[in-house]
């Protein structure tokens, strides 16, 4: 076999970073559980700290197993290299704050987590970094929204919770045109369904903690993109502020990893099987999932998707009382923020992820007070149905 040749994501995704021959043989990366690491002399560690020579200093600022991950998750989102944060806010804030500066603008999608509102807002209100929030629906639409002094378009794709898409090319368009750096939280999506550095975003942002991890055991972020910004990072915001990943978390989410295309193909399809039934029922009011033919952004979940994902919204005909009454007779799928697990998860948008955006700003993101949001699991796609079906009808 050819020391450097290519294989395909599947192979990747369990291979990538890491050769046995380099520990003892041993078929599981070792975790590395050091806080610090020792010179061989004085004058090697003054080398070190100068990055005069390469070696491990302090987990802070790197860390075998963790570079493991990053050197996989670099090769998956096809970018040049990755850094491993603490969490999926550690991530995102590390590459903002790298972005910009006082008196810079930034414009986001229609549009995004909870708590990236809330740090959107904290830079506007204490450092002065401002924002906007655009459809995207078009060239037009989009250039609209910039300023002279944005500095970074970020955009969410699919959108957390409403499931609406943004046409990636386009915002490429629009970005290089006026020398805008694109950053793109994939983690609805994963690197198996959507890779947006393929398409000449310059950043992705994942929330490791969803299904590059799978198993709900783990709270971690992931950045990718061009090596010299992504040093410049490490060096700056990752460094100073902190956010790094603990090497046990990147051994979880390495063994997480190798069954991503094997989860993400199972997701998906449950997904697809329970559509079809949520959007017959009456009790349902409107569905939303990129996958559905009747969907707006239909043609953009084929062009720039892989599959559809494993993550129905939904609302339900009626008022908040109604849906948290659905909610509380579910007995199969749990209540819980979270997604990406082997378990199937609902929650309500309005009251938990996104309870700290004003009701006006979320009623223009599209978040009703009747909306959920269904991560589907791993389970046999029946049971979830008929789970989802018995507290439909007690309604």
């Amino acid at each position: 076999m050819k020391e450097n040749k290519q294989f395909r994501f599947e192979t990747e995704v369990i291979h990538k970073g890491y050769s046995s021959s380099d520990y003892q043989g041993s078929l599981t990366p070792p975790i590395f559980q050091t806080s610090t690491f020792t010179f061989a002399n004085a004058e090697q560690g003054e080398k070190r700290f100068a990055g005069e020579e390469n070696g491990y200093i302090y987990s802070r600022l790197g860390n075998p197993t963790v570079r493991m991950l990053e050197e996989r998750m670099a090769s998956l989102e096809k970018g040049e290299a990755a850094l491993a944060f603490g969490s999926g806010m550690a991530a995102v804030s590390a590459i903002l704050f790298a972005l910009t500066k006082t008196g810079d603008h930034i414009v986001c999608s229609q549009g995004v987590y909870g708590c990236t509102f809330g740090l959107l807002q904290m830079m506007e209100e204490k450092y002065h970094i401002s924002h906007d929030f655009s459809a995207m629906a078009s060239k037009e639409d989009l250039i609209e929204a910039i300023r002279p002094e944005t500095t970074c378009i970020y955009v969410e794709t699919p959108i957390n919770p409403t499931m609406k898409l943004v046409d990636l090319e386009m915002v490429v368009e629009v970005a290089k045109e006026k020398g805008i750096t694109v950053v793109v939280d994939n983690t609805f999506c994963s690197p198996y369904l959507q890779n947006p550095l393929a398409i000449g975003c310059d950043v992705v942002i994942h929330s490791a903690t969803k299904y590059i991890c799978g198993h709900g055991d783990v709270i971690a972020g992931m950045a990718v993109g061009k090596k010299d910004f992504m040093e410049e990072v490490a060096m700056t915001t990752q460094k100073d502020i902190g956010g790094v990943m603990s090497p046990f978390d990147a051994w979880l989410l390495l063994r997480g990893l190798k069954t991503l295309s094997v989860r993400m193909d199972r997701h998906c399809d449950n997904a697809q099987k329970l559509v079809s039934f949520l959007a017959n029922h009456p009790m349902v009011d409107e569905v939303y999932y990129p996958g559905d033919e009747k969907n707006r952004d239909y043609e953009i979940c084929k062009k720039q998707m892989k599959q559809p994902g494993g993550l129905i919204s939904f609302s339900i005909k009626g008022t908040k009382e109604t849906a948290q009454q659905f909610m509380n007779e579910l007995q199969l799928v749990k209540i819980a923020v979270s997604l990406g697990d082997a378990e199937t998860l609902i929650q309500h948008p309005a009251t938990m992820t996104h309870a700290v955006v004003p009701q006006e700003s979320r009623e223009k993101m599209g978040i009703s007070d009747t909306l959920l949001r269904l991560s589907v699991g791993l389970e046999a796609w029946q049971d979830i149905q008929d789970d989802l079906k018995y507290a439909l009808d007690k309604l």
